[in-house]
């Protein structure tokens, strides 16, 4: 009788402090650590999307960390593929292995698949992206909010890429994009446990402010600024990057920019919350309480 596999998925919002624990439990049971944190699979994207250090990526094997460039097409499709096959090359040698990121639709991939999306004509994609040019980010993001008001409490609303893959499926089906969100579960050849982190509000949003100021401090708008040019890619459409470019494009001043950066970095977390508090199978902790963690996988795998 073979030994069952197991994934531990820690998921929580921004800032929580997912990395300590990952790091910590990845060393207690001698395995490797997966990202499904999307925006840290780019290379030239670091200071924004709060990588592990070098010191920390050394500590322990990370996989889905500095994969791509952001000039490459990626998709939750593609990375559910190439996650399910690396998974089952760790387990050969791990009975256990760790997963951890803030992009809920990432981990739900690999846990649960992926509903087949219909095919939308590509004069419904062009016009929407002609609308997109003319008329902003504000259309697409009032456009999905009025038709499909489940969805838009979940995505990052600074990515005009989701936005418009939501809307033409509206278009195209007059079903709401969250209809075909996973109907039905896949059968995995591995048991998941999962791990959420959760601060007091305030506490979270005051952990946010002060690691932005942090970044800012280590040259978050050199790194944007670097960027500038390719700021029309897809992976530079997120929290972090959109707010220094309407800066450098002369939108607004510096000040404006670091009070934008720090409120959509609290209203993304916020939307993580929302999608992984809808998971009622995920066990809460504090970040801190890390022998209650550890205890808990532990009565899991017995």
């Amino acid at each position: 009788m073979s030994i069952p596999s197991y994934l531990v998925l820690v998921v929580g919002p921004t800032a929580v402090g997912k990395t300590d624990l990952c790091l910590k439990l990845a060393k207690k049971f001698k395995t490797e650590i997966v990202s499904c944190d999307s925006r840290q699979f780019y290379r030239e994207m670091n200071l924004g999307t709060a990588k592990p250090s070098q010191e920390e990526l050394e500590q322990v094997p990370h996989h889905f960390i500095n994969s791509l460039s952001i000039a490459q097409d990626y998709d939750v499709r593609r990375y559910e593929r190439e996650s399910l096959a690396l998974l089952e090359r760790l387990f050969s040698s791990h009975q256990v292995v760790i997963m951890t990121g803030g992009s809920g639709l990432f981990a739900d991939a690999v846990v649960h698949g992926l509903d087949e999306m219909p095919e939308v004509s590509p004069e419904i994609r062009q016009q929407i992206i002609q609308e997109y040019e003319e008329k902003g980010l504000a259309f697409l993001q009032n456009e999905v909010k009025k038709n499909d008001p489940e969805y838009f409490a979940k995505v990052d609303q600074k990515n005009p890429q989701r936005l418009m893959r939501a809307l033409e499926i509206w278009r195209g089906t007059g079903k709401k994009f969250s209809t075909f969100r996973v109907k039905s579960h896949r059968e995995r050849p591995f048991k998941v446990i999962k791990i959420g982190l959760e601060r007091e509000r305030q506490e979270l949003y005051a952990r946010i402010d002060q690691r932005m100021d942090q970044m800012i401090a280590a040259g978050l708008f050199d790194e944007a600024d670097a960027l500038f040019g390719k700021r029309k890619l897809n992976a530079l459409q997120t929290v972090g990057y959109s707010e220094i470019f309407g800066f450098l494009e002369g939108k607004y001043d510096k000040e404006e920019a670091i009070r934008l950066l720090k409120r959509n970095s609290r209203r993304y977390a916020k939307r993580q919350m929302t999608w992984f508090k809808r998971d009622e199978s995920i066990r809460w902790f504090a970040p801190d309480d890390q022998a209650g963690v550890l205890a808990y996988i532990l009565t899991q795998i017995s």
